[in-house]
């Protein structure tokens, strides 16, 4: 490492020591909440601005995000069935070419986009969503995250398209070039275009700093305090000493791009898939006689909603609702990550985007769902990562220590790919450079620290606020693009058909 380099993170360091004890003895973290509420409450409101249906508060986000799926599935004649297979085929490298452009394989490149959806969401959001939507939310959140499968595949072939290649062979990408680039070049939208795009990067790094990064540290934080021993802990009063972790472990691979990044999810994404997967597997298997019923109660539950608040709408709210905070489908994150794909095709990494809603959503949150009605903790008072606790540890007592460290996992690989989301918006602000990126990357471990040791609930409120005004202009970009996507993608069919893109393994 450059010793300017090392002499700037020492800086760094010293300065989120004298801030996080300022913090402590001054409480700051409460004085920056109440100045920052009165800007943050009436953003989230806007934002999550939600209705009564049937007696249940809808936001209206959500619908935004589920409709956009409904309208690409449709478009695009139920593409993520048809080409599901050829999905899997492009992941396992049978189409790969290392002469194409580009910084990460097409698995690296899922793997990344996963690290940054796979998380608390399939934890907590799933209890939540099924502690109040009942089972039948677990029907509508498959379902959701079926339609959520074609958002992810229109925004990620745009991605790739408009990407900007680097002369060091870096590539920029995701939407805020698309929304630039392809609303000027195809619909003479130009204006529109950059107002979109600079919107989006704007919101991109804010969900960035809070939501990717502030929130994730906090979480991590408070479940290592609460498994080792509460009040007790080592950790309880130092949430300075457990962030300055956190902020060296992900500043050792952030340091390195995207390609760092790309190798270290394609070994961490799998290992927390198969861990949280196979805890799930033991436990079904062990009441492998009440899988049946609980199938049962999951769709009885989805078009009756019996015993949930709002019915049959109140279990479809909550499992659209979790669907689309847990897969962000839509909200264009993905895209950004999968632009770095190498490849000379941009429909090939539609296809291996669609993966991701199914394996964030289809797999394993209706794994958590599954447990958590079968176990039979959902007659328990307990919510959100209490409750799939309870329900693992009714088979595994030892869950709750790897819960733990699953979280932990989940958020520094939250934090790896929105580490990258922020920076490549960043850098369309202000410029490439090697320069402006240690700058984002400094601030961003700054974050991290700050995150694990402060309680600022407007802040990180307002980051959400921002991650999902994202999907806004992104998705307004998304229906003016759409044609262009068709055309794209029957292209690439062609290319098949006729032989010229072959399988090279």
């Amino acid at each position: 490492m450059p010793k300017f380099i090392q002499k700037i993170l020492a800086l760094t360091t010293l300065s989120l020591l004298s801030v996080s004890s300022f913090a402590q003895q001054t409480g700051l973290d409460a004085a920056i909440s109440r100045v920052f509420e009165p800007i943050a409450t009436p953003i989230v409101n806007v934002i999550f601005y939600s209705v009564p249906i049937g007696g249940v508060q809808f936001p209206l986000i959500v619908g935004w995000l589920v409709i956009c799926g409904l309208v690409a599935t449709f478009f695009f004649r139920f593409i993520q069935f048809r080409g599901f297979k050829h999905a899997i085929d492009l992941v396992r490298g049978r189409y790969s070419k290392p002469t194409d452009a580009g910084e990460v394989s097409h698995f690296q490149a899922l793997t990344t986009a996963l690290s940054g959806t796979v998380g608390l969401g399939n934890i907590a959001g799933v209890a939540v969503a099924v502690s109040i939507g009942g089972a039948g939310a677990t029907f509508w959140m498959i379902l959701a995250g079926l339609l959520g499968m074609a958002s992810k595949f229109t925004e990620c072939i745009l991605g790739v398209k408009y990407r900007n290649h680097l002369p060091d062979g870096r590539v920029s990408g995701g939407p805020m070039y698309y929304l630039e680039k392809g609303l000027r070049e195809e619909r003479g939208m130009g204006g529109l275009g950059k107002v979109f795009a600079v919107a989006f990067a704007i919101c991109c790094i804010g969900g960035a700093m809070g939501g990717g990064n502030m929130f994730q540290a906090n979480q991590a934080f408070s479940q290592i305090v609460n498994v080792t021993g509460g009040a007790e802990s080592f950790f309880a009063d130092k949430g300075w000493l457990f962030g300055l972790i956190m902020a060296a472990i992900v500043g050792s691979v952030i340091i390195g791009g995207i390609k760092a990044i790309g190798r270290v999810t394609e070994k961490l994404i799998p290992f927390m898939a198969a861990l949280y997967f196979g805890a799930g597997m033991i436990i079904i298997l062990a009441n492998i006689d009440m899988v049946g019923w609980a199938i049962g109660q999951i769709f009885s539950g989805a078009f009756t909603g019996e015993g949930v608040v709002g019915g049959v709408l109140g279990a479809l709210i909550q499992g659209f609702r979790r669907a689309a905070f847990s897969n962000e489908a839509g909200i264009g994150s993905a895209a950004i990550a999968h632009s770095a794909a190498q490849t000379s095709e941009p429909v090939s990494e539609g296809f291996v985007a669609l993966l991701e809603p199914f394996i964030d959503t289809v797999v394993i949150c209706t794994m958590t769902a599954l447990v958590i009605i079968i176990s039979g903790a959902l007659m328990t008072d307990l919510t959100g990562v209490e409750l799939t606790s309870a329900a693992y540890a009714t088979v595994l007592p030892w869950f709750p220590v790897v819960l733990a460290i699953a979280v932990v996992l989940f958020a520094l690989s939250t934090m790896f790919a929105w580490s990258y989301y922020g920076l490549k918006s960043w850098t369309y602000l202000f410029g490439e450079g090697r320069n402006k990126e240690i700058v984002y990357n400094i601030i961003f471990l700054f974050f991290i620290v700050i995150g694990a040791s402060m309680s600022l609930g407007p802040v990180i409120d307002f980051s959400d606020s921002m991650l999902f005004a994202m999907a806004i202009p992104n998705i307004i970009g998304l229906y003016l693009l759409m044609p262009v996507v068709k055309r794209e993608v029957n292209k690439y069919w062609a290319k098949i058909e006729s032989g010229e893109i072959k399988r090279v393994k």
